[in-house]
């Protein structure tokens, strides 16, 4: 190689060690708990540039992160109390219910134990979380349903690698009591919990690694971009909109470089996406007769009621952007759209009427795009960037595809509802 060519072949390795660090990153959001058994590759990626994530995490978003031979830990911050609910799901897809969540802490405190090795039979660990369930006034019966949620909370940590099915499995236990033999993964098992339990005084403190971290505007907005589907505006602090009013250009460079998102903002709010569609936990528009009728539902929704810009409405004694559709609407529509999909949505939904609207409300609530109340629906100014599209080939990314092509990127000063010009104009 000639002298000339070693600056392009160094900028070309610094690009690589750059976009290396990246997709760990990216990873590490989405798997905050991760084992090399599970994810050899990443976990190597992940060792390999351990120094950088550490201070990357550290830095730009206040997350601590353990690395260690077998396993690798960033521990986040709690949500906002006002964010969308983050259940823990089983296999099946539903969300965690609250006898989930007792049984995989008692499993947990079992684990914990020092009597217990580095394998464990489930039949006695099962003994075992009866027994601790009893001391604290939990009663478990050996019945169908509680059995299949005792294997709920244990596919949980099997999917977190803190357990592996060594003989047997876990699904034939609760089904027909046949025995599994569990491998532990010690090492990762008390770092579950982001503060060990003797510096704990109550429940409330176990999410969070450092209680003593003053609020940090910045910080606190990094998060909530990366951590939520959308960022209302009235939901942040003063100092934290003085941020995102002062700071976008660097706030969108320092997302973007560290987990490649990209930033966009607008008077109602601001929102980070992911243009390779890969880091998110809800996804929105998808696939599927839910995901569907809730995208359907926003454009019938929006194109009859022709929001303008500065629409608000009242929810809970305060005002929020966004217009009312009221619950007739609402059913009106979707049994509409129901009717004119019915050859290619599931008929198990659309035939129950009740089950399809409270679906659509769940998802649309949980990206931040609806708020449910007891006269209808409040829709955010944000669903106009949602517009469907007739399905055909398209070169474009799908992510750009969902944009409003009318209203294009967000801009800081300008609404998703806009004025019309005239009264057959829709927004």
């Amino acid at each position: 190689m000639s002298a000339a060519d070693r600056p392009v072949a160094g900028k070309a390795t610094a690009a690589h060690t750059v976009a290396e660090r990246r997709e760990a990153a990216r990873f590490l959001l989405m798997h905050p708990i991760m084992t090399g058994a599970q994810h050899p590759d990443e976990m190597a990626l992940v060792r390999r540039n351990a120094a950088a994530l550490k201070s990357t995490f550290s830095t730009t978003l206040g997350y601590s992160l353990v690395i260690e031979a077998s396993f690798a830990r960033l521990a986040k911050a709690p949500l906002e109390l006002d964010a969308p609910a983050r259940p823990a799901r089983r296999s099946s897809g539903g969300d965690f219910t609250p006898r989930d969540y007792t049984y995989l802490a008692l499993i947990c405190a079992g684990l914990l134990s020092p009597s217990v090795g580095e394998q464990i039979l489930l039949s006695q660990l099962v003994e075992q979380l009866r027994a601790d369930a009893a001391t604290v006034g939990v009663s478990i019966d050996d019945t169908l349903p509680e059995r299949r949620a005792l294997v709920a909370a244990i596919g949980l940590l099997l999917d977190w690698g803190v357990l592996a099915e060594t003989d047997g499995t876990v699904a034939g236990w609760g089904e027909r009591h046949d025995e599994s033999l569990l491998t532990i993964n010690r090492s990762l098992l008390p770092h579950l919990l982001a503060r060990p339990l003797p510096a704990v005084d109550q429940p409330d403190q176990l999410g969070v690694h450092d209680l003593d971290l003053p609020a940090q505007p910045r910080r606190d907005l990094r998060r909530r971009l990366v951590e939520n589907p959308l960022v209302p505006r009235e939901q942040l602090s003063e100092s934290e909109r003085d941020v995102l009013s002062r700071e976008r250009n660097d706030i969108a460079q320092a997302l973007g470089d560290a987990f490649g998102l990209r930033l966009e903002v607008r008077a109602e709010g601001a929102l980070t996406y992911d243009t390779e569609e890969e880091m998110t936990d809800c996804a929105f528009p998808g696939n599927g007769t839910t995901r569907q009728a809730a995208l359907l539902l926003l454009d019938a929704l929006v194109d009859t009621l022709h929001p303008s810009a500065g629409a608000k409405t009242a929810v809970g004694g305060r005002t929020v952007p966004g217009v009312l559709a009221t619950w007739e609407l609402v059913e009106e529509n979707l049994e509409h759209l129901a009717e004119q999909n019915a050859r290619n949505w599931r008929s198990d939904v659309t035939a129950d009427k009740a089950r399809l609207r409270s679906e659509v409300v769940d998802v649309l609530s949980s990206v931040c795009l609806a708020i449910p109340t007891q006269n209808g629906l409040v829709l955010h100014p944000a669903c106009a960037r949602y517009r469907p599209e007739p399905v055909r080939a398209s070169s474009k990314p799908r992510s750009l595809r969902q944009l409003d092509t009318n209203a294009g990127l967000f801009e800081l000063t300008e609404p998703l509802f806009r004025a019309p010009a005239d009264s057959s104009d829709t927004p």
